[in-house]
């Protein structure tokens, strides 16, 4: 798994990978594939994820004893990849609870949300919750599509 810059293709807009999209990939699941063609187009200058995607993700990996595959995936993130990892302050989380209450989302989703609004970015998501109007979201697949 690489997540390393795409050579010759560029794009101006910024990408927050939801956890859902690096979990496909990680455990090969059966979107690994589209998952894996995006992270092979997008430049990783264009991608972030937020810290409680890191989170949630080391604590799905530990408890499935995947402790290799979560190594090389910090490794291949923030030491090859050089990825930024984003994050909210504490005030921001009284965001995250009127998102909660305005878009009907859960803790997760509206935390991710914020993140894209704060940082101007477009959510890369399977997750359907995102379906609301006001939400900048795109599948991996349309993505590919439009590349």
């Amino acid at each position: 798994m690489s997540y390393k810059k795409s050579a010759g293709l560029e794009t101006k807009v910024k990408y927050l990978v939801d956890t859902n999209v690096w979990l496909e990939r990680l455990l090969d699941q059966e979107k690994s594939a589209v998952a894996s063609r995006f992270f092979d187009l997008i430049p990783t200058d264009n991608l972030f994820v937020s810290d409680f995607s890191i989170h949630l993700i080391g604590v799905i990996l530990s408890r499935l004893k995947k402790f290799d595959i979560l190594k090389k995936f910090i490794n291949d993130l923030f030491v090859n990849g050089r990825l930024e990892q984003l994050s909210l302050n504490s005030i921001e989380l009284l965001d995250v609870i009127a998102n909660i209450q305005k878009f009907k989302l859960d803790f997760d989703d509206s935390y991710q949300f914020c993140i894209a609004q704060k940082y101007d970015l477009t959510i890369i998501t399977f997750d359907k919750d995102f379906n609301v109007k006001g939400i900048k979201k795109n599948t991996p697949d349309e993505i590919i599509e439009k590349l």
